[in-house]
């Protein structure tokens, strides 16, 4: 998930082309407040444009605290955008309070009701322990997302080289996500320069549970995309589980052996949901082949 800044139209315009599985139009960080009303209609005016691409189009909200987040609803919520980017999120009450907001913005435009999903992002000490409350607040949440630089500025530290400092928040976001069943997004890696740091932060949140990556720049979502992509040996083995699981419930068995593992309910049920992940990607690209030839 790439983050776009909503007054950078050169940006805007690139962004249609770029392979991400979303594109988030900053309202947020990334534009100052003077910009705050050409950003609007910079996004207003490119939903469908970005859209046109082969990614999903979010946009990432002024926090509710500022006061701007009605503003912002109000010039963005259009036919074409996926969902909303809640910045700073530290409760269930500020996920409610922003559904109704988003709501009231699909009744005053004749949009489809509750067709805008929510993505909270937890960027405090108090969002990350209300991690699983924000995930399970709403059916309109159908991700949490972690921000690692305003999450260290509020403890009182910095983010190092190996996150040693991230370790729980992370493991507490994934954990929580989870539990609710919604996606766990990972938090920027910000020293775009450090590729090796990226690929092997990016391995560590997969192992930890998350689905995907929010993004700073471009360059980055080549190698999201492979990290979080089940690998040909991943799918070649989930296959071969499933094949011999289903042939042993034929038989009327409960676990069998596979290439010296022993394989059980669990192990079938990972194999057949990692399938589907496999499946989505493939769709997927062949949809995005088939956009670049028309």
């Amino acid at each position: 998930m790439l983050f776009v800044p909503g007054n950078n139209m050169r940006m805007i315009h690139k962004a249609s082309t770029l392979d991400a599985d979303a594109i988030i139009l900053d309202l947020e960080d990334a534009v100052p407040l003077t910009e705050k009303e050409t950003a609007r209609i910079f996004i207003k005016d490119s939903i469908d444009l970005v859209g046109s691409g082969n990614s999903s189009v979010y946009v990432r909200v002024n926090a509710l605290t500022t006061k701007l987040t009605m503003e912002d609803l109000e010039a963005v919520a259009l036919p074409g955008l996926e969902g909303i980017v809640l910045p700073k999120c530290e409760s269930h009450n500020e996920v409610i309070s922003a559904e109704k907001l988003i709501g009231k913005v699909e009744r005053k435009k004749k949009l489809k009701l509750r067709n805008l999903v929510l993505l909270p992002t937890l960027e405090t000490a108090k969002g990350v322990l209300n991690s699983y409350e924000i995930a399970s607040a709403s059916k309109r949440v159908a991700a949490i997302s972690f921000g690692a630089v305003d999450f260290t500025r509020d403890m009182g530290t910095s983010i190092s080289r190996d996150g040693s400092e991230l370790m729980y928040a992370r493991s507490r976001i994934a954990v929580a996500a989870r539990a609710a069943e919604v996606q766990a997004i990972d938090t920027p890696w910000i020293d775009i320069a450090d590729r090796d740091g990226f690929v092997k932060d990016s391995r560590f949140a997969r192992q930890l549970g998350f689905r995907g990556k929010l993004l700073i720049h471009p360059g980055q979502i080549q190698t999201v995309n492979e990290v979080f992509s089940p690998s040909q040996g991943e799918v070649e083995y989930a296959k071969k589980v499933v094949d011999a699981f289903q042939t042993a419930q034929a038989k009327g068995l409960g676990a069998i052996s596979l290439e010296g593992r022993m394989i059980d309910i669990a192990n079938y049920r990972q194999a057949r949901d990692l399938l589907a992940l496999a499946e989505a990607i493939a769709e997927r690209e062949q949809s995005r082949k088939e956009k670049a030839q028309s």
